[in-house]
């Protein structure tokens, strides 16, 4: 099944889900007639509850050509999960997320296929919202994790939001990784109680705010500073952790830095583009919490043959934790 973001204008109103067999033919439609999302991008299904849930992006007319804040006020960005019935496509409810909600984007349920909640990370306003059932058998959201956005200066705005663009959570359900693409984090979350998350570990591995950068964040007490982010193998770190993968055991996290290249582009500059992106891993101590660069571990993307490259998505081939679900 392949969700789709739009038609081949770039209007959201291709929106949907494409069924393939076996050989990649496309069957049709997943959803129901009459009951395709807004706006379309990741999903969920958890069997045990006849239910999948679907994020919403934008238009991608809107950011395919850049991230414009005047879009998001022109509703060309989504703030809703969209809950359907599993497996027969039937649109059940709809939930608005509205202000704290903006840009939800990646969508995990916890693994135990008896649990009823999960979360969305919402980029723009760089909250983990969690979404659960309720005792009428309805869904409900609350935020659960917020990044709070930081006074800066010489940047575009006054103040820069993290910007969540992908998070993880470890195979028993016990951790759940998140990244700030702008800020420059990975951040490790406790979330044996779901709807409260205790933050465990955190490193910087890039960002706009690190030190040798042009932009500061400004403390409470009006002081400029920048985050120490390491250098690994001799190499200065660029962009900031977009896409994360966690290993089955849950002691690696693996990270690339490429959002979409017209983004890249417009937050980071050229340099991104004409020396491509890499891949680093971080240690997790995964008994007590905490997070650290591995130093011997860099995949330098500028140096493939028809580079430099872009890195974005990673898989283990068999399944892995952002695919793996159970019956």
């Amino acid at each position: 099944m392949i969700s789709c973001l739009g038609d081949k204008e770039g209007n959201a109103a291709g929106n949907g889900f494409l069924l393939l067999d076996s050989e990649f033919n496309v069957k049709g439609r997943w959803e129901k007639p009459g009951h395709s999302p807004l706006f379309g991008y990741d999903f969920w299904y958890q069997p045990r509850h006849k239910t999948m849930i679907s994020s919403s992006w934008g238009a991608p007319a809107a950011f395919r050509t850049g991230f414009d804040l005047q879009h998001v006020q022109d509703g060309l960005y989504g703030r809703h999960l969209h809950v359907y019935d599993w497996p027969g496509g039937e649109l059940k409810q709809t939930l608005d997320l509205g202000s704290t909600g903006l840009l939800p984007l990646e969508v995990r349920f916890l693994h135990d296929p008896s649990k009823d909640t999960g979360y969305v990370g919402c980029a723009l306003t760089s909250n983990m919202v969690r979404f659960f059932k309720t005792a009428d058998g309805s869904w409900s959201h609350e935020v659960a994790i917020s990044i709070e956005p930081l006074k800066v200066r010489n940047w575009m705005l006054p103040e820069m939001p993290g910007l969540i663009t992908d998070f993880v959570i470890s195979l028993d359900d016990r951790y759940l990784y998140l990244v700030n693409w702008l800020h420059g984090d990975i951040r490790q979350y406790n979330i044996e109680d779901p709807a409260k998350p205790v933050l465990a570990g955190q490193v910087y591995v890039g960002g706009l705010l690190q030190k040798g950068s042009d932009v500061v964040y400004v403390t409470d007490d009006d002081k400029e500073e920048q985050y120490a982010v390491p250098q690994v193998k001799g190499h200065r770190l660029r962009g900031g952790p977009q896409m994360i993968q966690l290993s089955l055991d849950g002691k690696r996290v693996y990270v690339t830095n490429s959002l979409f290249s017209r983004w890249d582009e417009q937050f980071y500059g050229p340099d991104l583009l004409k020396k491509g992106s890499h891949m680093l891993q971080i240690d997790v101590d995964a008994e007590e919490g905490g997070l650290a660069v591995n130093p011997n571990f860099f995949v330098d993307f500028g140096t493939e043959p028809e580079g430099p490259s872009l890195a974005h998505e990673m898989r283990y081939p068999g399944g892995d934790c952002t695919s793996d679900i159970w019956i």
